[in-house]
């Protein structure tokens, strides 16, 4: 039965790196009765360019995304705390001094939800139990400080388990998209403090709700040899996490 009708904004690193969880994406929200658009002309939020200085280039940016999401005033569902908190507080602070462009901002942004905050508050779904141990909640910078979603993800991950889910301590990976190629040392060091939290957590699986942050841990966990693995929140949702058992 369909609930409401939503347009999946995917991101580029879903797309370009991680089609699979962009798959696992569109089928929890069909589970969840969402009837799924996707803007095929949709492409980066603009935030590499926000955030390295370019605003002229990220105002450019934004525009084009905002008139692709435009097109149906529905709500708009990310997969990522990152570009959700991008179109969210992003936006309205490139065109605080465009009146026009800030009231396109704004009624975009009133739309737009990261994936586990629109599942739990907007539609109050509650996912298919699969009871799991070994697994370890990352809770990603933007998602949970830019964007206050906190609860969400984690009541999801609890419901599935069947079980409270182990979290690691509260802090950065060390991505942060341009400070990792920025500041290559300090990113390094601030992974490997990670990477040792996980070891000592005992866990087998890495959960986030980022592609970013999963793309810098599982490549830090390669690199070191371990078997703990990386999935996304909406890949465990959807039971990819399965296999890794």
């Amino acid at each position: 039965m369909v609930v409401m009708q939503a347009d999946l904004f995917v991101t580029c690193l879903i797309d370009a790196f991680f089609p699979e969880v962009g798959e696992s994406v569109v089928r929890v929200l069909h589970r969840a009765g969402v009837d799924l658009g996707f803007p095929a002309e949709q492409t980066c939020c603009g935030q590499p360019l926000f955030n390295t200085g370019y605003r002229d280039l990220a105002r450019a940016q934004a525009r084009r995304t905002l008139a692709v999401l435009e097109a149906r005033r529905v709500p708009v569902i990310v997969p990522s705390g990152s570009c959700a908190s991008m179109i969210r507080h992003g936006y309205p602070e490139l065109f605080r001094e465009a009146p026009k462009d800030l009231a396109r901002a704004k009624e975009v942004a009133g739309r737009t939800f990261e994936l586990s905050e629109f599942l739990v508050d907007v539609l109050g779904w509650e996912p298919p139990r699969r009871p799991a141990t070994g697994l370890v909640y990352h809770a990603s910078c933007h998602l949970q400080r830019g964007l206050a979603v906190d609860s969400a993800p984690r009541r999801l991950l609890e419901h599935v388990c069947d079980a409270p889910v182990p979290e690691l301590e509260a802090e950065c990976c060390g991505f942060g998209g341009a400070f990792a190629a920025e500041h290559a040392e300090i990113s390094s060091a601030m992974m490997a403090r990670r990477l040792e939290q996980i070891r000592a957590s005992g866990a087998r699986l890495v959960v986030a709700g980022d592609a970013g942050c999963l793309m810098h841990l599982e490549g830090g966990l390669r690199r070191a040899g371990s078997s703990v693995r990386c999935l996304h929140l909406a890949q465990v949702l959807d039971g990819r996490g399965d296999r890794l058992r």
